[in-house]
């Protein structure tokens, strides 16, 4: 697909704005210094500053409502320098959520909150070590009048700082979204650093009352379409990075005199893992695309573009720290890194095995 003058210069500042403000210093530094947010809040201004918290956002709620393939951009930057920001659980999963399922009230407080960056979400869904949202069990039960929520969630990005909660659970045996105030009564959030030395949480729910969305079935499908959608952008962003700055290293490093790069056999899997990184990237902002237009093959694509990207971001980290050498497995290289995030990214929202069943499914296999 052949980006528009508008997509062409969002994609060229958000080169620059996370190259310069995201590094993957600063995920070091993150890492090292323990941060208790566990997120580049001096990036995070920035990224608001530039009106990114309203991307997905309509105008009406002060937004740029400039599409997901706007989103899948910065995603492909952010997979890039590793950067660290509440992007992917706030601007776009609770964006999307709340502007599919939320009601016009609803929509009118939080939606002008998350593009104005004022407000952090998290979505609380998955209950195991695996991305299975159609085994939720936490449960929402009525009483006078009063709707109360109990349940365990696992790995819950940005679960520690969010300030409201989407919590996915079941009402009359469907799984949707509710609200809920990270302060609320009756709530227990344990921080948790993950292998990528990035944050999430586990949380428990002990009788809380939730406020529920319009369409919380809505905005639980709505929310983990876009998410996948803009993560495997992301992962499709590591996989280049990675895979340049291996090429880089093929052609400075030498052995028995000669760089490592002129070797046939170095040069085939080069070869063969730069059509793959190209792959995934257009897949992945082919399948943003067809959200952005209501194709109604969009779910699928979205599905193949996650398991797509998977299978490339996993490729690409264990051939370039294989093509380092002893070195891509020591702290000071920054090649771990993106072994690690691949990692944790390759299993939020649907693993390999995950997305390829449900894509098969939806084909009629």
């Amino acid at each position: 697909m052949r980006l528009n003058e508008e997509q062409q210069m969002l994609q060229g500042y958000a080169q620059r704005l996370l190259a310069e403000q995201g590094p993957i210093d600063h995920l070091r530094a993150l890492r090292d210094e323990r941060n208790a947010t566990g997120y580049d809040a001096p990036l995070w201004q920035a990224m608001n500053e530039a009106g990114w918290g309203g991307l997905l956002v309509p105008e009406g709620q002060g937004g740029l409502d400039f599409g997901h393939v706007g989103a899948g951009l910065i995603a492909l930057e952010i997979g890039r320098h590793l950067s660290v920001s509440p992007f992917l659980s706030t601007t776009v999963m609770a964006a999307q959520a709340i502007s599919h399922g939320g009601s016009g009230e609803q929509q009118q407080h939080w939606l002008s909150k998350i593009a104005a960056g004022e407000t952090l979400f998290a979505l609380a869904i998955d209950e195991g070590h695996k991305h299975r949202p159609e085994h939720i069990q936490a449960s929402v039960s009525e009483s006078n009048g009063e709707l109360t929520l109990s349940g365990e969630k696992t790995l819950v990005l940005d679960g520690h700082v969010a300030d409201v909660l989407l919590v996915a659970a079941r009402r009359n045996g469907q799984a949707e979204l509710f609200l809920v105030p990270a302060t609320a009564s009756g709530i227990n959030i344990e921080r948790t650093i993950m292998v990528d030395s990035r944050n999430a949480a586990r949380i428990q729910f002990t009788n809380v009352t939730v406020e529920p969305l319009a369409n919380g079935q809505a905005a639980l499908q709505a929310a983990l379409l876009s998410g996948r959608a803009v993560i495997a952008a992301e992962l499709a962003g590591m996989a280049e990075s990675a895979f340049e700055q291996t090429l880089a290293y093929l052609k400075e490093r030498k052995q028995f005199g000669v760089h490592i790069g002129s070797f046939q056999a170095l040069q085939h899997r080069a070869a063969h893992l730069h059509a793959e990184v190209a792959m995934a990237k257009a897949l992945a902002l082919r399948a943003l695309q067809a959200i952005d237009e209501n194709e109604a093959d969009a779910a699928q694509l979205v599905l193949a573009s996650k398991a797509k990207a998977n299978n490339v971001a996993r490729l690409a980290v264990n051939e370039a720290v294989q093509m380092h050498g002893g070195i891509g497995m020591t702290d000071e290289f920054n090649i771990g890194f993106y072994m690690k995030r691949a990692r944790a990214a390759i299993e939020t929202l649907g693993d390999t095995s995950y997305c390829s069943q449900h894509f098969a499914t939806a084909k009629g296999y």
